[in-house]
Parts: C-alpha cells; sequence; structure tokens
C-alpha cells in the first residue's frame, strides 16, 4: 500500500461524508497567497483563510518564479485577485544551500546524468530580502493588473507568527 492508495481511500470518505459547496474559481477575498511548500506551514490556519478565500502557490523557498508568474497572471487577470501576499518562513532550507550545492548533491544521487542539469533554485542567504526581491519581481510583472497590491511577510515556524516585512 502506498501513500497514494491512501489518498484514494481517503477521498472517497471524504466525497461520501462531504456536501461539496459550489464555489466560483475566483478567491473570494481576492488574494493570492505565495508560500513555501515546508510541510510545517499550514497557509489556510495561520492566514485565517477558509476554502475559496484564496489562491494558495506553494513551491520550494516560496520563490516568485516564472511560473509563479504565470498563475498570478492568471489568478489577477482572469479571477478577479487584487491583493498578493508573499509569505516566507524562517529556518527555510533555500536560506541554507547554494545553487552550487544543491546541483553537487543532485549529482550525487542521480549520477552523471544529472551533470547537465540548468536549474537556478532561487537560494537565498537574507530572509528578509528574499521577500523583498520576490514582491519586487511580482510587482515588475507587466500582466498583473495596474492596482494589484503586493505584500510579504516571514512566519516564524517557532513562534507560528507573521511579521511584515518593510520595502
Amino acid at each position: 500500500m502506498t501513500v497514494f492508495d491512501d489518498f484514494l481511500a481517503s477521498s472517497e470518505r471524504f466525497a461520501a461524508e462531504t456536501a461539496i459547496p459550489q464555489r466560483p474559481a475566483a478567491p473570494a477575498r481576492h488574494v493570492a497567497i505565495l508560500a513555501c511548500m515546508d510541510a510545517r506551514i499550514d497557509v489556510f490556519r495561520v492566514l485565517g483563510l477558509q476554502l475559496g478565500d484564496a489562491h494558495v502557490i506553494r513551491n520550494a523557498g516560496g520563490r516568485a518564479s516564472d511560473d509563479v508568474i504565470r498563475s498570478l497572471i492568471v489568478s489577477t487577470v482572469l479571477l478577479q485577485t487584487r491583493e498578493i501576499v508573499v509569505m516566507h518562513h524562517t529556518n527555510c532550507g533555500m536560506q541554507t544551500s547554494t545553487n552550487e550545492e544543491i546541483h553537487s548533491r543532485i549529482v550525487g544521487v542521480m549520477g552523471a546524468a544529472a551533470t547537465e542539469i540548468d536549474i537556478d533554485f532561487l537560494p537565498f542567504t537574507d530572509l528578509d530580502q528574499s521577500v523583498r526581491d520576490d514582491v519586487g519581481r511580482i510587482e515588475r510583472s507587466l500582466y498583473l493588473g495596474t492596482d494589484t497590491v503586493v505584500n510579504g511577510c516571514v512566519y516564524d515556524v517557532e513562534s507560528g507568527q507573521l511579521r511584515p516585512v518593510s520595502r
């Protein structure tokens, strides 16, 4: 039995026990959250969100990669999002590695086949600056509405508190 098998069984129970309310695709609170994929962070609970309130986009480090920008364009242009929140966190693994170290570890696991890997994993050293960098990259996107507000914060994984990051 795999974890995926557990997920399928859970989905069957969920569907049998839950009345699924009809909700629009647009987020009810007109907000998109960019956060790290770190499993210690329950974005919905931390921010007091309910299902349908927000688009939540997660990746390693919560970075404003090209694919994140693509999703934010869809969210703002097609689905009425007017606010974006960049939420990085303390003790992030992307803060403790360089691209070179990550590439070396991949080659160590995958062997010679991975020596040609050409991915910027977007690591960072300064937590607040990484938030500022991602807020700035999102704000500079030419395809987000001009009335879109972008804010940034840091989530402390030990205290559970959010701290806004000033520009």
